[in-house]
Parts: structure tokens; sequence; C-alpha cells
């Protein structure tokens, strides 16, 4: 039995390191794919210390008390994987006023595949509902050619949607403040005291958009889900647990 468990370590270890190596060439903005390798390095040193006798000799407490914790983080992934999974499928109402569509990375030669998924999606949704506004959202990284909201911009444009349907946000940095930004537009162009607002963003994250969109006050707000790759969803999922935490502590959810 000794070796088995060894062995599970090291091919998880092995799994898990693959893993970020694959997320890392998706290229999407951040360095995220490296919690993927220091858990994977991680496991392959429980691997060394299982094999040498190392891990048996702790106390009973200290390695129940791990073994607690690691139970106790994996029931919270679980609870979140399930309220994000949930807004997946999100299709929005039909006839909305306006939807903001959130920025991701804008490389030089067009939209990241995240990005293009979410722009593809608002393709569809803004022909199918002539009415509707649209909001760009995002500002420029340090590795972007220009703001992301341009680029979008730009791209919906080549798709044939009329630009006078297309408002910029080219300020926000992260998801609150695409949020916050867009709200100030949408309140300098709408002249009706409640308006109706679709969130568009990939599926993973839709269900944080939303929250924080309603903390903003959007009370009138509904979610769309872009696709997103099969292959990278497991990297967003994760990510966007950790972000729902981190927002859920500081107010924003």
């Amino acid at each position: 039995m000794h070796w088995i468990l060894t062995t599970l370590f090291i091919i998880g270890g092995l799994l898990a390191a693959l893993y970020g190596g694959v997320a890392w060439m998706a290229h999407s903005g951040t360095s995220f794919w490296m919690v993927w390798e220091v858990g994977g390095g991680f496991l392959l040193l429980l691997a060394f210390l299982h094999h040498a006798g190392i891990l048996a000799r702790l106390p009973r407490v200290l390695i129940y008390g791990c073994l607690g914790v690691v139970l106790l983080g994996l029931l919270l992934l679980g609870i979140l994987v399930g309220l994000i999974a949930r807004q997946f499928s999100a299709e929005g109402s039909a006839d909305l006023d306006y939807v903001v569509v959130l920025g991701a990375q804008l490389r030089a030669d067009g939209p990241s595949i995240i990005l293009k998924d979410r722009l593809d999606t608002a393709v569809t949704y803004l022909e199918e509902n002539p009415s509707c506004i649209c909001i760009v959202s995002g500002g420029q990284g340090y590795n972007e050619p220009k703001s992301e909201a341009e680029g979008m911009r730009e791209y919906l444009v080549s798709c044939g949607i009329a630009p006078d349907r297309i408002l910029e946000e080219g300020a926000s940095t992260n998801t609150l403040e695409n949020i916050r930004f867009s709200k100030t537009i949408l309140e300098q162009h709408c002249r009706e005291a409640s308006y109706s607002v679709g969130i568009l963003t990939n599926n993973f994250h839709v269900f944080r958009a939303t929250g924080i969109a309603r903390k903003q006050g959007l009370s009138n707000v509904c979610g769309i889900a872009a696709p997103s790759h099969p292959l990278y969803l497991p990297n967003n999922t994760l990510r966007e647990c950790i972000g729902v935490i981190k927002d859920v502590l500081v107010g924003n959810m």
C-alpha cells in the first residue's frame, strides 16, 4: 500500500504540471497557470516525503489537521464550482436595453480566443435584438496594442454591427471597474429611470460578473454566457473560484 500513495502523488503532480503548461499556451494574459505548476510541485514533494517515510513520522494530530483543511477546501471548491456552472448556459433576456461586453486579452493580431468568443456571442445577440445598445468595456494592458474596448468595437463593426450602437468604456482594468465604469456610461446615455442590462462574458465568468453588477446597483440585470474552450475551462474555473472568494471578502459581491 505504501507505493500506491506514492504513485498517486507522482501521477497527480505530473498531470498538474502538464496541465499548467497547457494553460500557459493559451497566452491569456495572466500568470494563473503557475498555480498548477506549484500544485504539481507540491504533490511531487509529498511523493518524496511519503516514499522516504518522513510523512509517517509526523504527529497524527498534524496529519489529520492538514487532511481536514484539505477536505474543507475541496468542499468549498465544489460548492463554488456548482454555483459557477449553473450560469454556463445563461442566455439572458430578449430585447434588453443594453448589453455590456466585458473585455479580455487583446493581441496585436486581434482578440484572444476568450475575447473572440465573447464578441461572436455579442454579434449574435445584437443581430437578434436590433434595438439593443452595446457597451464594450476594457482598458489597455501593458501587453496590449490598444484598449480592449477599441479593439472590440473594431471587431463588432467588421462583423456588421452599426457603429452608432456601440459605446466604448476604455479605462477599466478588472471586472469591478468594467461594471462600475460601464454603469456611469449607462446613466449618462439612458434617459429612462430604469433600464435592463445584460452582462456578456464567458460562461465561467458570468456568476461573478453578475454578482458584482448587482452589488453595484444594477437591479434589472442578467447574464449572457459566451462559450469557452473546454481545454482551458478547468484553469479558468479555478481562477474564478478564487476571484469569487476575494470579491466576497472585500465586499464586491
